[in-house]
């Protein structure tokens, strides 16, 4: 990997966690962060992307809390659009924690400390694929096995790129998403246990039972 800078814009989102490898469109309108792309696009392109904690709305245009693990993503794409605004595609680079803010302008930035994933750390054997393609079948059904049809067998993904491609991708919260990505070498292993929790809590429907539902006699 390219040595990366220390400092780097932080770009604070509710809903979006990423990951290395994967690719994501975004539309940027507030005026801060159109600073920013302005700003960053004339040097390294890389934007950390954090999730947002707690009771974020109340302080949302100010410095609401953040999880203290994100993920880069460089600038791939970048369109400068007549009224200002930009859209852009964001490839994941590399997982960072941050080691301190940095508040000197209307965008946030920080110092951080690259912690990123070896890439052989998220390789597994057969038996784990077997296991993750049953919980994926189990979790999403009929859907899931086209995905993995176009994912595995069309496309070939394996280790990183597969394991990280689902952990974006799968319909499930964005805390979740954020407990994957804090799990480092050990994403692999924390994506199946979501998604054991996640069947689980399916087949115990919203009463937490595992009765089956009544029936009228």
């Amino acid at each position: 990997m390219a040595e990366l800078p220390t400092i780097i814009p932080i770009f604070p989102l509710p809903n979006l966690v990423l990951f290395p490898g994967v690719s994501v469109p975004l539309h940027i309108f507030e005026p801060r962060y159109r600073e920013m792309i302005a700003d960053v696009s004339e040097s390294h392109r890389l934007i950390g992307m954090m999730l947002l904690k707690g009771e974020w709305q109340q302080d949302y245009h100010a410095f609401p809390d953040l999880f203290e693990i994100g993920c880069a993503g460089q600038i791939g794409g970048l369109i400068k659009l007549a009224d200002g605004r930009y859209n852009i595609v964001l490839e994941g680079n590399s997982e960072f924690r941050i080691v301190r803010e940095i508040r000197d302008r209307p965008y946030r930035q920080a110092e951080v400390e690259w912690r990123p994933v070896r890439r052989g750390a998220l390789d597994f054997d057969a038996e784990t694929m077997d296991s993750l393609r049953e919980m994926l079948f189990s979790y999403l059904g009929p859907p899931a096995q086209e995905a993995w049809r176009t994912l595995v067998e069309q496309r070939g993904l394996r280790g990183a790129e597969l394991i990280n491609f689902l952990c974006f991708h799968l319909d499930v919260s964005p805390l979740e998403k954020q407990t994957m990505l804090e799990a480092m070498a050990d994403r692999v292993d924390c994506l199946l246990d979501v998604l054991t929790f996640k069947v689980e809590e399916r087949r115990r429907g919203p009463s937490g039972s595992d009765e089956g539902p009544d029936t009228v006699q």
